[in-house]
């Protein structure tokens, strides 16, 4: 017998509280990203001492903030991909550089850290708003953990909700069963979507423009190989490879314009 495709797609209510208790797991990693990274700037360089309090007084770490650091070093670089400007920062110099010729320069370690400093120009907006609305409250104990976490959930989707593609955001809509918030297209419902939905959604809308802005790195590039090859046969170097002529071209051509300029100020602005 065959069953209708949407009554299967009805949640029972033990699904919808494996999805809440997911979306609070994301949660309580973004506040650990957060409250890791405002730890990290204001700390004394100088002299950097942990103070383990149980009665969370004044100037004291609880042993739940400590808990939260040692938690960061694992989940820290998948936040990073799954919730920032980062992905498509790291693919996009990839592809510039295969498109270019060049193999190991600039290295992997230069490419990530370029990745890391833009990244972090991107987002400081983001989380300049969740320190000053959730992380100081919290800290100054005008707020619970339960009251913080929430408020951190608005600047975050709306990011995310901002480089989200429509059409990615419905089809993932569309697999969880959520078929009404598909058609009443509203802001403020997409809001209330789980991080669940909306974090695949991004991570998707972030690799096809990541592949897009590559296609159109390598599209000047291609022409120059396509001149220095047909230059060659026509003076009959078949022996000779392509690439090592192209090469110190396109490194010129790249120079010249300045190339890296236009293409931090194209990823930046991307995100606007």
């Amino acid at each position: 017998m065959n069953k209708n495709p949407k009554t299967q797609s009805k949640e029972t209510p033990r699904s919808k509280q494996i999805k809440r208790l997911w979306g609070r797991l994301i949660l309580l990693t973004v506040a650990i990203t957060v409250f890791a990274i405002i730890f990290a700037v204001t700390a004394n360089a100088a002299s950097v001492s942990v103070d383990i309090n149980s009665d969370a007084q004044e100037g004291a770490m609880s042993e739940l903030q400590l808990l939260f650091l040692f938690v960061l070093l694992a989940l820290a670089p998948s936040l990073l991909m799954m919730m920032t400007s980062f992905t498509r920062i790291v693919i996009v110099l990839s592809l510039l550089r295969n498109a270019i010729g060049l193999q190991q320069t600039p290295p992997n370690q230069v490419i990530i850290g370029l990745a890391l400093a833009l990244s972090l120009f991107i987002m400081s907006p983001v989380i300049s708003t969740i320190n000053t609305e959730a992380i100081e409250p919290l800290q100054k104990g005008k707020i619970t953990e339960e009251v913080a976490l929430d408020r951190m959930q608005d600047p975050i989707k709306e990011f995310m909700l901002k480089q989200t593609k429509d059409k990615d955001l419905n089809m993932f809509l569309s697999l969880a069963g959520d078929e009404d918030k598909i058609e009443s297209g509203n802001t403020e419902s997409l809001k209330e979507l789980g991080l669940s939905v909306i974090v695949p959604a991004f991570i998707t809308s972030e690799l096809k423009r990541a592949f897009t802005m590559g296609f159109l790195l390598f599209l000047p590039f291609l022409i120059i190989d396509m001149i220095v090859s047909s230059t060659l046969m026509s003076m009959g170097m078949v022996m000779l490879p392509p690439s090592m002529i192209s090469l110190p071209f396109k490194l010129m051509l790249f120079v010249v314009v300045d190339g890296w300029g236009l293409l931090i100020e194209m990823l930046i602005s991307s995100f606007n």
